[in-house]
């Protein structure tokens, strides 16, 4: 009986969520893992919140499974600080060189390695995006984390490309759903405006909210992830979610079977 550790940056009862781990768990039965039978599973569930999240890395570490799975650099972080011998894999992650998960794509070196979710550079495409959508839009708020390295990578992105599309942007911290009522009632006062909402778990926790919003305030919005729009978003542009998690069981299996995260290359998206 093998054991994965799950640290899951989304509620137990997310319904996006369990179709992450569903995908997974279904992509590692044809390569010989089934649940109960040879593979046990500890999941560790998340709201979005940094502090939720540390708990749980400290217990599943603590437990020193074959294996720890997590998503975006909010999961993976914490588990680096706690532990190098442990493999990880994740999935959705920005720049995991920028952020000193990994010493470079090709050769991981240390105990992690995974799925990136982009390139910074990418980010500049929401904004062109929006531009396209929405032509008259002057000025845009963009929703990040900034306590997680990417939140600030996406946001420098997007601001470098802003001058040549004739846009000013402005950062929105998210950090509760009464931050983010204030800070974008704020911003819609003034016309002209869009949003770009950036990949963190705390956006995606509360995604309702920001559709809810951008919809009473008539701002044209584009989202890291499709999620978005099937919760009544306008607009996304970026990787296929389950196609990561997919993909991840794939690096599952090879560690459980003796390979080191170091020899297996960061993967770039393919869908």
């Amino acid at each position: 009986m093998r054991r994965i550790g799950m640290l899951n940056t989304f509620a137990a009862d997310d319904p996006e969520g369990q179709a992450r781990v569903a995908a997974l768990l279904q992509a590692l039965q044809p390569l010989g893992w089934t649940v109960g039978r040879n593979l046990r599973i500890e999941h560790r569930w998340g709201t979005g919140n940094v502090a939720t999240t540390r708990k749980n890395a400290t217990e599943l570490v603590a437990l020193a499974p074959d294996v720890i799975v997590t998503s975006s650099a909010a999961g993976v972080a914490p588990l680096l600080e706690l532990t190098r011998t442990v493999p990880i894999v994740f999935v959705l992650v920005a720049d995991p060189v920028g952020a000193g998960f990994v010493n470079s794509l090709a050769r991981p070196a240390g105990n992690a390695t995974g799925f990136i979710s982009l390139e910074y550079g990418f980010t500049g495409k929401w904004l062109e995006l929006l531009k396209e959508i929405a032509p008259g839009v002057t000025r845009a708020a963009v929703i990040r984390d900034p306590t997680i390295t990417p939140g600030i990578g996406m946001f420098g992105a997007i601001q470098s490309a802003a001058p040549a599309l004739g846009v000013e942007v402005s950062p929105v911290n998210v950090r509760d759903a009464s931050e983010i009522e204030r800070a974008l009632g704020a911003f819609a006062h003034s016309g002209h405006g869009g949003l770009i909402v950036t990949a963190s778990p705390l956006a995606f926790a509360h995604r309702d909210l920001i559709v809810a919003l951008a919809t009473q305030h008539k701002l044209p919005a584009v989202y890291f992830v499709r999620t978005f729009v099937l919760a009544g978003g306008l607009a996304s542009h970026g990787p296929d979610i389950i196609d990561q998690y997919q993909r991840a069981a794939g690096y599952i299996d090879r560690i459980l079977r003796g390979e080191k995260p170091a020899d297996l290359p960061v993967q770039a998206p393919t869908k």
